[in-house]
């Protein structure tokens, strides 16, 4: 399942993360890179341990705890401490998928990558290319959202991020482990409970309220990792 959230984060701490990340220093994108990924990937991070990256991730995953669609499309058990990247002046990342596990280095911290995310800080009309095209069954989803804004989609899928020749492209990007391992499981829980929302809003009786919140407890309870 890809899933475009909306306003994850707001203009103002936007523009705050921005000042701070703008003017820190900037190495090799490769430091993080695989073997698969360091042949494709061309551009530039943060360092995992930069007082920038730690304080500003550590907002990132507050804002993440708040928002309740983020919550009921991942089911997170645990979020890979927040990167930054940085595209300019053509660099790109070619065709790869993301690894099965990821290490956080300062800490030694294990995640297993059921989900990759990327939360863009630049607005779509400061940089031209950039897209994110990911590959699924059903084609390929270009993806260049408002700053503020994550996309989310299954960390098996093909993916890459295509030149940039205008500007810069600067992201947050990190991997989740979920309660439940598979995507399509996870997809037809969010819809059960986007269901569940949709009838509570409209004032459904509490019958059906209660049966469909029930499914959905024994779906999460008969898939979800023990």
């Amino acid at each position: 399942m890809l899933l475009t959230i909306p306003q994850v984060l707001d203009v103002a701490q936007v523009a705050r993360f921005r000042e701070r990340i703008d003017a820190a220093r900037w190495v090799d994108g490769n430091v993080t890179s695989g073997h698969q990924s360091a042949r494709a990937k061309a551009n530039e991070q943060l360092p995992e341990d930069s007082i920038e990256a730690r304080e500003i991730g550590e907002e990132i995953l507050a804002a993440l705890a708040r928002n309740p669609v983020f919550f009921s499309a991942a089911l997170p058990r645990q979020v890979f401490p927040p990167l930054f990247n940085r595209y300019a002046g053509g660099m790109s990342f070619g065709n790869h998928v993301d690894s099965a596990m990821r290490v956080h280095a300062p800490t030694g911290r294990r995640i297993r990558t059921d989900i990759s995310a990327t939360l863009f800080l630049t607005s779509p009309d400061e940089y031209d290319g950039g897209e994110l095209l990911v590959e699924d069954t059903y084609g390929v989803h270009r993806v260049k959202l408002p700053a503020g804004d994550l996309v989310i989609y299954p960390a098996t899928s093909l993916h890459r991020v295509t030149p940039v020749t205008r500007g810069a492209r600067v992201s947050s990007f990190f991997w989740i482990e979920s309660m439940v391992r598979d995507d399509a499981q996870r997809a037809l829980l969010f819809d059960v409970d986007m269901a569940i929302v949709r009838l509570a809003q409209q004032g459904a009786e509490d019958r059906s309220l209660v049966t469909l919140t029930g499914a959905y407890h024994n779906l999460l309870r008969m898939w979800g990792d023990a």
